[in-house]
């Protein structure tokens, strides 16, 4: 029985994997059963006794994405350095990954989100909410420590980054992947950074 689990688990990461893969060459409209069972080797009956349906596929690599940049929040949130410069060293891991990824993270949300399902969409959402909400208490750390400016919002701050990931990526993708989105993405950081960062001490007499 333990080796019919661990034999199933590595059947699902090979899905996963060929669903990614499939993502980043061909884009999400082309993730179907059928070409999930051809680049495994496997039957479409197969997949199904791993994954109920596409929708199920989606929500995994969901769940596997936002895993690995909760992690990574919190992995940076305790090393070196100002809050400051850990926020730009996630911002820009993230970005690395994306670029290696062709965008597959913001692809798989679209097509979740043209599924019209009200469930799918919670879940998704929660789980955004999760890494918001790391990201927001590394802000408001360093609001406590005067690394950020006094009455800053840490909530509004964290979605004010995704959202300029999310808008840079998709103007990416729309020009097919031709633009440096780490280049991109400095200016855009760097207007942040100085409304964010502490008030400079006023000038003495």
């Amino acid at each position: 029985m333990s080796q019919h689990r661990r034999s199933s688990a590595v059947r699902k990461r090979e899905i996963l994997d060929a669903a990614r893969k499939l993502i980043i060459r061909k884009g999400s409209e082309h993730l179907t059963v059928r070409a999930m069972a051809r680049e495994v080797g496997l039957t479409e009956a197969a997949i199904y006794r791993h994954f109920r349906s596409k929708r199920e596929v989606l929500l995994f690599l969901v769940d596997d994405i936002l895993d690995t940049l909760v992690a990574e929040v919190e992995r940076v949130s305790s090393g070196p350095g100002g809050t400051l410069e850990r926020i730009g060293r996630i911002q820009e891991d993230h970005l690395s990954e994306i670029e290696q990824r062709r965008g597959m993270a913001f692809l798989v949300i679209a097509e979740i989100l043209s599924f019209g399902d009200r469930r799918l969409n919670r879940e998704v959402h929660d789980k955004l909410a999760v890494y918001l909400e790391r990201l927001g208490r590394l802000v408001a750390d360093g609001a406590a420590r005067g690394e950020i400016r006094e009455g800053t919002d840490p909530q509004a701050v964290a979605l004010l980054l995704f959202s300029m990931i999310q808008g840079l990526v998709t103007l990416w993708a729309l020009d097919d992947y031709r633009f440096n989105l780490s280049a991109g993405y400095r200016p855009l950081w760097e207007i942040c950074r100085r409304a964010i960062a502490p008030a400079p001490p006023e000038d003495l007499p």
